[in-house]
């Protein structure tokens, strides 16, 4: 049996960038952070000679197979492919916070899938080689519009700025932050659940159709992303990263019709009424969690005023991808 786990995250700066279809020409910049929040993967031998299927998988529904070309996930269908497994495997997912609430939930599946497919054959794959193999399963033989940044997020863990040049080209770069000033900058995040769902690649396919009429949006939040790198790796006070954060929340929102919605900017001007100096709607927009930079001092009254939304507690940096149970 082998089970992996693989992170959630929060992105701050520069989403929209991380498509091919955008930054093929433009270069693409996002500065994110994995939390620890995971999903989690198990695979285990599955002797197929004693059923009528030969391959099992598990999410919110099950699916017995008899063959791999069957099984209606699209996402555990093309893994199974990629990696070359045809019978005798059993998988199951389960994650930390529900699906479709813009941390990156599917990616980190995604992630934590392969991980667990290469490792039930005896391989492993570097954490950015994960990650090119994760975008190529999503994007390309599921079809999904999805970005590269989760994916990357979920193999490498870490706070990195993520800069996109060509598709086989991502660099990762760590925010280097003292111990001190990362603390300080942990203590002013908070995390609200709007118990709004929603498929990002629906939202996504609009998004990608208004790419020729954003792309100076597009340019201006992929240098806000590399201006929060220079905020946070600065010595001036970090109010500048929750202004920063207002100022992409509104870009973000010029993206699409269906990126807020009245509920949700209602949500958003409560947080900044409560003492949020910035904050946003968190993956590709229409719902999920609101992430709000505000000081410490003003949580009780953000709790106060989000009752009964719940505040997750959270610690960013979380390791990427990895095995966390391998037995033989």
């Amino acid at each position: 049996m082998i089970i992996t786990r693989a992170p959630l995250r929060i992105s701050f700066f520069g989403g929209g960038s991380d498509y091919p279809e955008f930054f093929r020409a433009e270069g693409g910049a996002v500065l994110a952070t994995a939390i620890d929040k995971f999903t989690y993967v198990t695979a285990s031998r599955f002797f197929s000679d004693l059923f009528d299927f030969c391959v099992r998988v598990s999410y919110s529904k099950a699916e017995s197979a008899r063959r791999v070309e069957d099984i209606e996930h699209k996402v555990f269908r093309e893994a199974l492919k990629l990696c070359g497994f045809t019978k005798d495997i059993e998988l199951h997912t389960v994650a930390d916070l529900p699906a479709f609430t813009g941390l990156g939930s599917s990616s980190s599946f995604t992630v934590a899938l392969l991980q667990a497919l290469r490792c039930f054959q005896g391989k492993y794959l570097p954490p950015l080689e994960l990650a090119y193999q994760a975008i190529d399963v999503e994007r390309n033989r599921a079809g999904d519009n999805v970005g590269c940044q989760d994916q990357v997020t979920a193999a490498v863990g870490g706070f990195n700025l993520i800069e996109f040049r060509r598709e086989d080209d991502i660099r990762v770069h760590p925010v280097p932050l003292s111990r001190e000033r990362r603390a300080d900058f942990e203590r002013h995040l908070v995390l609200i659940y709007t118990g709004i769902t929603r498929r990002a690649s629906d939202l996504a396919a609009r998004q990608l159709q208004r790419i020729p009429a954003n792309t100076e949006t597009l340019r201006r939040m992929r240098a806000m992303a590399e201006r929060g790198w220079e905020i946070l790796t600065g010595s001036g006070p970090l109010s500048a990263f929750g202004e920063l954060l207002h100022e992409a929340w509104c870009a973000k929102r010029s993206l699409d019709a269906l990126v807020s919605s009245e509920e949700i900017d209602r949500l958003y001007a409560t947080g900044r009424q409560a003492g949020a100096l910035g904050g946003k709607l968190l993956g590709a927009g229409g719902g999920g969690f609101l992430a709000f930079f505000a000081p410490p001092e003003t949580h009780a009254r953000l709790e106060e005023a989000f009752a009964p939304h719940p505040m997750l507690d959270f610690t960013i940096g979380a390791p990427g991808s990895e095995v966390i149970f391998s037995s033989e």
